[in-house]
């Protein structure tokens, strides 16, 4: 069994991992702002912005798994939100690493969470892979600042970086955001309701970091999506069937969006598809291919 150091370990995904690799017998520690003891995992300090990190944290570790980052829809992208994103993905990571280096650690991988919309959020006809460069705009600037600095492990370590898009779940996550106007009946699409939706179900992101963390075979960026992926439009009508509720609304119009919203805007407007054919080629398989079946998990 591994020694397993987990950042952003309290999240949605990181909760759902940690207990997932509990159950195999693993050792799980968490960073955190505060060390101690959560959920029956022990926490070490440390501070990013600082720098630091509790040299206890890393010994003995087989395998370090970075999940920290700043929620990307969170907040409005004023200059200083962009500073605080992107240093809670790429600088955390640089704060890592200079850390195991210090103290002579040898982690045998380094697993990172990344953006799907390292593509950009446009919508095109193009179905994207791995060997595609990123796009244009904010957010593929920040996913490719995202995993620049994971890339920066590779002379210490194996890098494999899991490219996530929309996360369904039974709690919590962007689902239950866009869900709650369709549980009144008010579901509606989003602009022009054509750009894509790639989603992939919380158990199966999880089965995938664990499939990485075994899988030595496993370097460089992956797509986790599911096969299944629809139109704006189209998911929202999954959602509303899901609910048992009609969807008769007339689109929510792009300027209410950037208005509300400003540039965070863009991740709702706009988006495009992406294969998954390079993880399914390590033998990894999809319990929720299907989005009405994985909508019928986490809502029915």
């Amino acid at each position: 069994m591994a020694t397993i150091l987990i950042t952003g370990g309290s999240g949605l995904i990181g909760s759902a991992l940690t207990a997932a690799l509990q159950r195999d017998g693993h050792e799980v520690r968490w960073l955190s702002r505060t060390a101690g003891v959560r959920k029956g995992v022990q926490a070490f300090a440390w501070d990013p912005e600082r720098g630091t990190v509790a040299p206890n944290a890393l010994v003995g570790v087989d395998h370090i798994i970075h999940l920290a980052g700043a929620g990307i829809a969170d907040k409005r992208w004023s200059v200083a939100r962009k500073r605080e994103l992107e240093h809670s993905r790429a600088e955390s990571a640089r704060v890592l690493l200079r850390a195991v280096k210090a103290h002579g650690a040898a982690p045998k991988s380094f697993i990172s969470a990344a953006g799907i919309n390292y593509y950009g959020a446009e919508t095109t006809a193009q179905v994207f892979s791995e060997s595609d460069p990123a796009g244009p705009g904010y957010i593929a600037h920040l996913s490719r600042l995202w995993e620049e600095a994971a890339d920066e492990w590779t002379p210490t370590c194996r890098v494999v970086k899991l490219r996530t898009p929309l996360v369904l779940a039974r709690k919590g996550g962007g689902l239950a955001k866009l869900a709650l106007p369709a549980r009144f009946g008010l579901g509606a699409p989003l602009g022009s309701g054509r750009q894509w939706m790639p989603w992939v179900h919380l158990d199966d992101l999880v089965r995938a970091y664990q499939h990485a963390l075994t899988n030595a075979a496993m370097r460089g960026a992956y797509n986790v999506c599911a096969g299944d992926q629809r139109t704006n439009r189209d998911f929202t009508k999954a959602v509303s069937k899901a609910l048992g509720r009609p969807m008769f609304l007339p689109a929510v119009p792009d300027f209410l969006l950037k208005l509300a919203l400003g540039e965070l805007s863009s991740i709702l407007l706009g988006g495009s598809r992406a294969t998954n054919a390079k993880l399914l080629a390590t033998g990894f398989t999809f319990r929720y291919d299907a989005l009405d079946a994985a909508l019928k998990d986490c809502l029915g």
